[in-house]
């Protein structure tokens, strides 16, 4: 679906506008591990741990996904919804140096990119390289470069702010490219159901559907305590979103103080060994975030987010390292401070920070 501006003739009032793109890798960990396995192409692929460990799907090609197989799930239920699923270890390693190659393209075009994830970042294109001023021209040309550089393919969504853009690059998976023009913003919100709001989970949508908040546009309408109600000290941030209002800029990279990785989950979760899987998948992830830049981290952090939205972090210090299994360690034992385990959990995260420079005598890693 492209939803297109019309024409105009007011430069003045169209340079007003900023022109920000969403772009999203199509099932990253999947697709790359696709590409490098040519046997792997056009089967059910999970990248995860375990089905015998009590291992989560990381990522699902699309012809998992359309077996009912999603990220965040136990691969034990993944190879029960598809037996001749191909499960495949994580190897973050390569994902980053992919990952490199997609950011290097984003900022040959911009330097205002703001990462989210290894496979996706916000772009802000009002000025850009190629002095181009259609970002939908800006937007197909950087998912070619992606492709003839990567052999993967990415979605795009382009609107004025990044609330629309997110929603966007989603909209039409894979290899999309929606566009929303400011003139069109409207009529697109009334298309949206009240889940595509950001924080916005299945408990909560729940909750708004029982008070009759079923679109997106309902969230305007709704009574001020009943909104509160529900969602609690998101109703003000809810409502602007709802008017497809977000002036959020794009913040591109500052030097590096801290790495962390989190997961929201599609549905709240309890089980103990899950989270602690979860949170320690996430350790490892900036843990090789660490050896690659050559540092070590002497505090390690995890953040807890309940149902209610109710947000708890817990960290530990201790002497630096870059050591996978360490870090791993101290952000499990960090879980026993929390209610993750006895309360279900709609979030996790995993950081490390107080970073100092490494060397070969510190870890023995194999530095040139």
């Amino acid at each position: 679906m492209t939803l297109r501006a019309p024409a105009s003739s007011h430069d003045d009032a169209r340079a007003a506008v900023r022109r920000i793109i969403h772009v999203d890798m199509d099932a990253f960990y999947a697709s790359v591990e696709q590409r490098d396995r040519p046997e792997l192409r056009g089967k059910p692929v999970a990248v995860g741990g375990s089905p015998a460990s009590r291992g989560v799907v990381a990522a699902a090609s699309y012809e998992a996904r359309a077996r009912g197989v999603r990220s965040a799930i136990p691969m034990s239920r993944a190879v029960r919804l598809c037996p001749d699923l191909v499960v495949v270890r994580a190897d973050f390693t390569k994902y980053r140096a992919v990952s490199q190659q997609v950011f290097g393209i984003f900022r040959s075009v911009t330097p205002l990119v703001e990462p989210l994830s290894l496979d996706e970042a916000y772009l802000d294109v009002t000025t850009n390289a190629w002095d181009e001023p259609l970002a939908t021209t800006v937007a197909r040309r950087i998912k070619t470069l992606i492709r003839e550089a990567t052999g993967l393919t990415a979605s795009a969504g382009v609107a004025p702010n990044k609330f629309l853009a997110k929603i966007a690059s989603g909209w039409k998976k894979p290899d999309g490219l929606t566009v929303i023009a400011p003139g069109r913003v409207e009529s697109f919100l009334q298309q949206l159901p009240v889940d595509a709001l950001w924080g916005v989970g299945p408990v909560t949508a729940g909750r708004l559907h029982e008070r009759g908040i079923t679109r997106l546009v309902d969230v305007r309408t709704a009574d001020a305590p009943v909104l509160r109600e529900a969602v609690g000290n998101l109703a003000d941030w809810l409502l602007r979103l709802a008017r497809g209002e977000d002036d959020r800029p794009v913040q591109p990279n500052r030097p590096a103080k801290s790495s962390s990785s989190e997961r929201t989950y599609a549905d709240d979760i309890e089980d103990p060994d899950r989270i602690r899987e979860d949170v320690a998948l996430m350790a490892r992830e900036n843990a090789e975030w660490l050896q690659e830049k050559r540092l070590l981290a002497r505090t390690v952090t995890i953040k807890v987010r309940y149902p209610d939205f109710t947000t708890v972090t817990r960290s530990h210090s201790s002497a630096p390292t870059n050591q996978p299994e360490q870090i791993a360690a101290r952000a499990v034992a960090l879980l026993s401070k929390t209610d993750a385990g006895r309360r279900p959990v709609r979030l996790l995260g995993a950081g490390v920070h107080g970073f100092s420079a490494c060397d070969a005598v510190h870890d023995g890693l194999p530095f040139d």
